[in-house]
């Protein structure tokens, strides 16, 4: 790349493998849709909870109910659309089906977008399932939702700490039997050691965030053997603390042992930070070289179903 610079990332074709679908979407559009102004938050949370009311409270409290959601959707698909994003997935919880009335509403609703907004985005939508959720209730969730063949992939979010991750294994048996990428948030806020559990009790094959792997020669090893992906947030990981700054994020030393990384958005509504913006962030701050940059760029453009 002999021309690094904002315009030149977003004309490349990219891919965004974490974002939270009702929080992918750009400040800007959610501002002109409700004629408001939304001042973007510039400092770091000191937890997921405190990141979730700055959201309550400055972004979703201007388009909450089901129109705001709708809303929200839609800003996801046309922030893919205008940042070149050729392989995206958006993730769902189970609420947010029932909040439009079950599965058929829901995929005609969520593909309904994707034509009318990202059509030339590949779309791998992902099953998003919360920590601290029973796990009895969600297994008896999946036969219906996996009988559609809609979800890509399937992942846990949210608290890591709120029970252990082996209680998941059953609905991750029935998620590879259906044919779903096996995924979930570990080493985020955890250990090194917690990603090694996570990837053999669940048979993962990719990792959301993942950093604290970057503290153990013998977990990166392990996840580089195995060729266990990381789809990594700079920005998310710098707002929430779990990285120092752009300059000292672990992905520098993941990426030196091996491993294959992503670089993704996770919540644009709320770190305001697009792929591009992600990139070139890693770029200013001489984390990595353009050259490393677009190994990373094609190794997103990789994933297949």
């Amino acid at each position: 790349m002999n021309s690094y610079n904002l315009s030149f990332i977003r004309d490349l074709p990219k891919s965004d493998l974490h974002s939270h679908a009702g929080r992918g979407g750009r400040i800007k559009y959610i501002e002109h849709w409700a004629g408001i102004k939304i001042t973007p938050n510039d400092k770091p949370f000191e937890s997921l909870s405190e990141m979730q009311s700055w959201f309550e409270n400055h972004v979703k409290c201007h388009c909450s109910g089901i129109d705001g959601y709708l809303k929200r959707i839609e800003a996801a698909f046309v922030q893919a659309a205008d940042d070149h994003i050729k392989v995206l997935t958006l993730s769902y919880g189970i609420g947010e089906i029932d909040s439009l009335g079950g599965m058929i509403p829901f995929i005609r609703t969520m593909e309904d977008f994707h034509a009318n907004f990202a059509p030339d985005t590949l779309f791998f939508p992902e099953l998003s399932l919360g920590r601290e959720q029973d796990v009895d209730y969600l297994a008896s969730r999946l036969d219906e939702i996996f009988s559609y063949n809609w979800f890509k992939s399937i992942d846990i979010c949210n608290n890591e700490f709120a029970q252990p991750i082996r209680n998941f294994k059953k609905i991750y048996r029935r998620a590879r039997s259906a044919g779903l990428k096996l995924r979930a948030h570990v080493g985020e806020f955890g250990s090194a050691d917690d990603i090694w559990e996570a990837v053999e009790n669940l048979e993962l094959d990719e990792v959301h965030h993942g950093i604290a792997a970057a503290r153990s020669d013998k977990v990166m090893r392990f996840l580089s053997d195995n060729k266990i992906r990381l789809n990594i947030c700079p920005t998310s990981n710098v707002m929430l603390k779990t990285a120092k700054s752009y300059a000292a994020h672990p992905i520098r030393i993941l990426y030196d042992h091996g491993i294959p990384v992503t670089i993704n958005t996770d919540d644009l509504l709320i770190f305001n930070r697009s792929v591009s913006e992600e990139y070139m962030n890693l770029y200013r701050s001489k984390l990595m070289t353009a050259d490393e940059l677009e190994d990373i760029r094609l190794t997103g453009l990789e994933y297949r179903q």
